[in-house]
């Protein structure tokens, strides 16, 4: 069962967790917070381990879905420390696939999304760390969240820290934030009633207060195509102000939804500005297509690698071609980090990749 085709088996979870917003409650904007750019130096990496089986029924995939979290753990521990999110009843069986280095928090998971569920961090450039919250409702009701939605609860009030919310409902896999104002999102992952009730302006609105940011540009996205409603993590990146990584095919195919939108996308990001009035430089990344799993569920996404201290953690996929030309990309990006690429292809079944599985803590 992929995240894409999971909604079909789960129409009976509605979205009634959808909070309305919080009138009068302070933001981390309007408190001087904002969520920085992710190539910041990090403190640790955050990681949530996957065990339910209402998700995940087929237990020898589910097994090698652990096995695919453990190495993407070991991988980023050798560059900065990795918390590693799970119930205490969970922990020997992981301890053996878990680096030693690799720090466990007993603190309940179901599924493995730590950029949607996990803990999300601001700062304020003087020193000054808090939280912000995206509410997880299991992407609008679509799946269990009674433990996931309660992580970002629990690290905060383990690591003492303020915990904005102004009501926003989503998930940071949805919003792109260069770390200067500027957030790029698709609508159909925010303005969807299945997570938030207002207008376009009401949830920009909710948004910038979140993120402590200025200007959204929002391209429409797709709904109801998979659970996420198209996160914009699995096609554009900011690698820093002004520039945007975006994976696109060589042209759009008027049959495939996916390419349709991913064009639209490309094409509102080629002609915006930041929140400072900058034009946007957009690289482009390959396709993979001779790539070991065929599904058409399958997510091969270059593109959702994530950035931690001395290293850029990304995906291959068996298409030694396309697998090359990313890693060049990102050498060239990231000039002054190692880029490390593997095999995630249980994590790209399940629809999604790296950067869905992670989340930093900013150094202060």
């Amino acid at each position: 069962m992929t995240r894409r085709d999971i909604m079909k088996s789960t129409a009976a979870l509605t979205a009634s967790g959808v909070l309305p917003a919080h009138a009068g409650l302070t933001g981390a904007r309007s408190a001087g917070f904002f969520y920085p750019e992710e190539a910041q130096p990090h403190e640790r990496t955050f990681m949530q381990w996957p065990v339910s089986r209402f998700v995940y029924s087929d237990g020898a995939f589910l097994t090698a879905l652990q096995e695919t979290i453990a190495d993407i753990a070991n991988t980023i521990v050798a560059f900065e420390p990795v918390v590693m999110l799970m119930a205490a009843e969970h922990i020997a069986a992981a301890r053996r696939l878990l680096s030693e280095r690799v720090e466990i928090w007993d603190i309940p998971t179901e599924d493995l999304w730590a950029r949607d569920s996990g803990p999300s961090f601001v700062i304020d450039g003087k020193g000054g760390l808090a939280m912000t919250h995206f509410n997880f409702n299991g992407w609008g009701g679509k799946q269990l969240h009674r433990k996931d939605g309660m992580i970002a609860t629990r690290v905060a009030e383990r690591l003492g820290l303020e915990l904005f919310d102004v009501g926003l409902v989503g998930e940071a896999g949805g919003a792109e934030f260069d770390g200067e104002g500027t957030l790029i999102a698709h609508a159909s992952s925010w303005v969807n009633p299945n997570r938030n009730k207002g207008s376009k302006q009401e949830v920009e609105t909710l948004l910038l207060e979140t993120y402590g940011a200025d200007k959204v540009i929002w391209a429409p996205g797709i709904k109801g195509a998979d659970i996420t409603d198209y996160h914009i993590d699995a096609l554009a990146r900011f690698v820093e102000p002004g520039t945007v990584l975006i994976q696109i095919g060589a042209e759009v195919d008027p049959d495939d939804p996916w390419s349709k939108a991913a064009f639209e996308t490309y094409d509102i990001l080629r002609n915006a500005t930041d929140a400072k009035g900058r034009p946007l430089e957009l690289v482009e990344l390959p396709e993979p297509w001779d790539i070991r799993v065929k599904s058409y569920d399958f997510v091969a996404s270059y593109v959702n690698y994530y950035v931690c201290n001395g290293a850029v953690i990304a995906s291959e996929f068996g298409d030694r071609s396309a697998d090359k030309e990313a890693h060049t990309i990102l050498s060239d990006l990231y000039p002054d980090r190692e880029i490390v690429m593997l095999d995630t292809d249980p994590v790209g079944e399940v629809g999604g990749g790296i950067h869905c599985a992670t989340h930093e803590q900013p150094k202060v």
